[in-house]
């Protein structure tokens, strides 16, 4: 009975599987409940809103019942304007800093002197406005169910009031670039509604007899998140942004009145609202002078034509699931009721419950979140994904480049979303420009660089005003870890034509910045001062704290990384050969990483002891995760680096979820499933919200959302599953115990390949597709041999496959 039982499990795990394959799921069938986020009470506070997206356009649904608030958003709706944030006399301290730390080992005091080199702060990303439904006459509301379905990316709230059902959807929409929101009452002409529009800004609304709100405003033209009476308002034009939404409503057996500036709407059955939005922002070089009236004219034509809800709303379901449903998770679950009881609850429940299922979800709802937050020709998701409600938001909710914006994208290819990686691609094109004049005026050097902070006008420069800590403003090595985005492109596509025009030219520009960055060490080596390991300090041989030394393991990793890609890009496109032997003999001076006293991977190139050993940072780890130098091929440095991480955790690290989620994935690159699942458990109970929104402690019993973090564990969870860096697939690397059979589909391997992973009972199988002709050698696991049909179990196979053609590999139990 056993093994049937098993054959059972395996056979409905393998047939799932093909269903998510099946292609006209894209645009028929039924959503999966599994894939619901839902509540029973409307969201207590702007951060537990339900989000929605199309890469441009966010809104954040708080589905409150008979005053209804969506919270909007516009990616390209920031303070500022273009100015110039270089710094020309960096360039005279920087000699002074390396005397100070060469020479004189006066840490403190190079740490000081980085302060001159610093230059103003980035400028905040900034809401829209907030649309306004209120229900007109109704005083209570029982049944509330407010929902998010992943599948569908609507989101729905329903209650009920004086026997009538009352339901709204709304979804932003890609193709027709709207946000859209059906409202409808289960009995004819019970729909009252008072509609308003309004912002944070200075801005004004006015409604219209064609049954229309415009909301018109001006972004700052200031807005120094370091300091609190900052945000001033300018009218001269291109001094700050203008911007504008208008929005639409029309009724089916009712009317549409204007009333001042709100719409009311009496005695309807449905309600349908369309909003269109526009921002002056014409590029990052050019001021956002566009007049009011041209944007209130494009918001208008926005809303121009549009079909009626019912196509609306297919044309968007089938545009979002071609996306979402190229992969497939599933889990067990472990709670008695499962998805039956809501999400707040399930969480709630989690330290008891322990329930993979969940984790399934938060998964998917990574991949959710990167669909709605990055779509090609948008800005890339921000620290907030495109989401935010105040005029000065947390770290201006900009891209933070010393790996928050990284992790955004960790899981755009692995999870099969390799289109949402070009907004990256394009904001890190754009630095190129910026980031050549920082790299010319601040440092005298070649090529491109960009610092901690990047903002919608692309300031390259380090920001901290003479006054910010140079262990995050003086970080000087954002650029080549940018860069590694952009390989990783080449990587998963094969795109060899990308590679030469788009790809290339931009890693080669920021190994030249590299080359005039790297000095010498006096041992023979060529190392960079000065270095920061990203955010964490140590003690001076005099007890001193100090952030500012020479040659952090993160330097040296990432311009490891970075030239080793541009001689393997160099070797395919057969091109630049004397560029590739300088890298060459330049990597050959780089100096070697070192280990510690307590067998741990050296963070600094001196081993000075930690001043704080549970740093949320673990710069150091990067040749582990996401880079690629350590692998099972090089014990020492895995050992080293478990040491290093043990001791990070041991000591209170990953206190926030974008580190737990990163601690996560460098237990996947370890090879430690159950430690991964470990951390996983503690990423749920501690950093993630009722609406399973990643968080971030801003006080002893108080967070803030930060979207990294779900990015990362989606990411963390996949490469659990499947990793394929450093020249090797390797299948179910860090499968925990609490995971005894699931199966994920559509995951996407370097070199191109397709992968479904299905597991049951001990049994492990992966379906390969090839997406190109190729070579792969496949391994699994420790303590697992692989097989195919024709090559018996072993530690490793080489499998050369054709395009378009399957391959079934066994993962077998040594």
């Amino acid at each position: 009975m056993k093994n049937h039982l098993t054959r059972r499990t395996f056979v409905a795990l393998a047939a799932s599987a093909a269903a998510a394959r099946t292609g006209s799921a894209a645009t028929t069938g039924k959503s999966d409940p599994s894939l619901t986020i839902w509540m029973e009470t409307p969201a207590a506070q702007w951060a537990d809103a339900l989000p929605l997206g199309n890469g441009r356009l966010g809104a954040m649904v708080l589905g409150e019942p008979l005053k209804e608030r969506i919270a909007l958003n516009d990616d390209t709706l920031w303070a500022g304007q273009p100015h110039d944030t270089t710094n020309p006399d960096a360039k005279n301290h920087l000699p002074i800093v390396r005397k100070l730390v060469f020479q004189d080992k006066n840490y403190v005091a190079a740490g000081k002197e980085c302060q001159k080199m610093q230059g103003p702060e980035n400028f905040a990303y900034e809401p829209l406005g907030d649309l306004h439904i209120e229900h007109v006459g109704l005083t209570e509301a029982t049944h509330l169910k407010r929902s998010l379905d992943l599948d569908t990316a609507i989101a729905t709230t329903t209650f009920q009031s004086g026997g009538v059902t009352f339901t709204r959807e709304a979804f932003v929409s890609f193709p027709d670039q709207v946000v859209a929101v059906r409202i409808t009452a289960s009995k004819p002409t019970a729909l009252n509604l008072r509609i308003s529009l309004t912002c944070e800004m200075p801005a004004k609304t006015s409604a219209a007899s064609d049954g229309t709100l415009l909301l018109a405003g001006k972004a700052p033209t200031a807005n120094n998140p370091q300091i609190p009476d900052s945000v001033r308002y300018s009218e001269v034009s291109g001094e700050g942004m203008r911007f504008a939404a208008v929005l639409s409503a029309k009724a089916d057996g009712g009317s549409v009145q204007p009333e001042g500036n709100i719409l009311v709407i009496s005695k309807a059955t449905s309600v349908t609202l369309l909003l269109s939005a526009a921002t002056g922002f014409r590029g990052f070089a050019l001021p956002p002078d566009t007049p009011a009236a041209a944007l209130e004219e494009k918001c208008r034509k926005g809303l121009a034509g549009k079909p009626a809800f019912a196509a609306l709303k297919a044309r968007h379901i089938a545009d979002h699931r071609a996306l979402f449903r190229r992969v497939q998770a599933t889990l067990p679950s472990t709670a008695p009721d499962g998805s039956a009881l809501p999400t707040d609850a399930r969480l709630k429940s989690f330290p008891k419950t322990q329930d993979p299922a969940l984790l399934a979800l938060y998964f998917q709802y990574g991949r959710y979140l990167l669909i709605a937050s990055s779509r090609p020709g948008t800005q890339p998701a921000n620290l907030q994904g495109i989401w935010n409600e105040l005029v000065r938001p947390p770290w201006s909710s900009n891209w933070t480049a010393n790996i928050n914006i990284q992790m955004n994208y960790w899981p755009v290819f692995t999870t099969n979303l390799a289109e949402l990686n070009g907004p990256l691609v394009d904001l890190t094109q754009d630095m190129t420009v910026t980031g050549a004049k920082t790299a010319s005026v601040n440092y005298g050097a070649r090529g491109w660089c960009s610092h901690h902070n990047i903002d919608l006008w692309r300031q390259a420069s380090p920001v901290g005003m003479g006054s910010g800590d140079p262990t995050w403003a003086n970080f000087a090595m954002s650029g080549p870890w940018l860069c590694q985005h952009l390989y990783e492109h080449f990587q998963f596509t094969g795109d060899v034509d990308y590679l030469r025009k788009r790809i290339y030219p931009i890693l080669r520009s920021s190994a030249q910045f590299c080359l005039d960055w790297l000095i010498p060490a006096g041992d023979g080596t060529l190392t960079t001062c000065p270095s920061v390991s990203t955010e964490n300090d140590f003690f001076t041989p005099e007890h001193q704290k100090a952030v500012v030394s020479a040659g952090c393991t993160l330097d040296l990793a990432l311009i490891h990384e970075l030239f080793a890609n541009c001689l393997s890009a160099c070797e395919v496109l057969q091109d630049d050969q004397a560029f590739a032997a300088q890298l060459r003999a330049t990597l050959a001076k780089l100096p070697p990483y070192k280990v510690g006293r307590a067998g741990e991977l050296q963070e600094w190139s001196e081993n000075f002891e930690e001043s704080t050993p549970g740093q949320r940072h673990m710069s150091h780890l990067y040749p582990l995760y996401p880079g690629a130098q350590f692998t099972r091929d090089t014990p020492r440095w895995m050992a080293a680096s478990r040491r290093s991480l043990e001791r990070r955790l041991e000591n209170g690290g990953a206190y926030t979820g974008w580190s737990r989620a990163w601690a996560i994935g460098l237990w996947a690159r370890l090879g430690d499933g159950d430690k991964a699942w470990e951390s996983l458990s503690m990423l749920m109970q501690h950093s993630t919200g009722n609406n399973l929104f990643d968080t971030h402690p801003s006080g002893p019993k108080s967070s803030i959302f930060q979207i990294d973090g779900n990015f990362g564990a989606t990411a963390a969870m996949a490469e659990m599953l499947l990793q394929s860096h450093a020249g090797k697939i390797t299948l179910f690397p860090a499968l925990p115990k609490a995971w005894p059979s699931g199966n994920f589909t559509g995951l996407r391997a370097r070199g191109g390949l397709q992968c479904d992973l299905i597991w049951a009972d001990g049994k492990r199988t992966a379906n390969l597709r090839a997406l190109r002709d190729g070579k792969h050698r496949i391994v699994a696991g420790e303590g697992y041999n692989v097989a195919t049909g024709n090559q018996p179990a072993d530690a490793e196979i080489t499998l050369s496959v054709v395009a378009g053609r399957q391959y079934r590999v066994e993962v077998i139990p040594i």
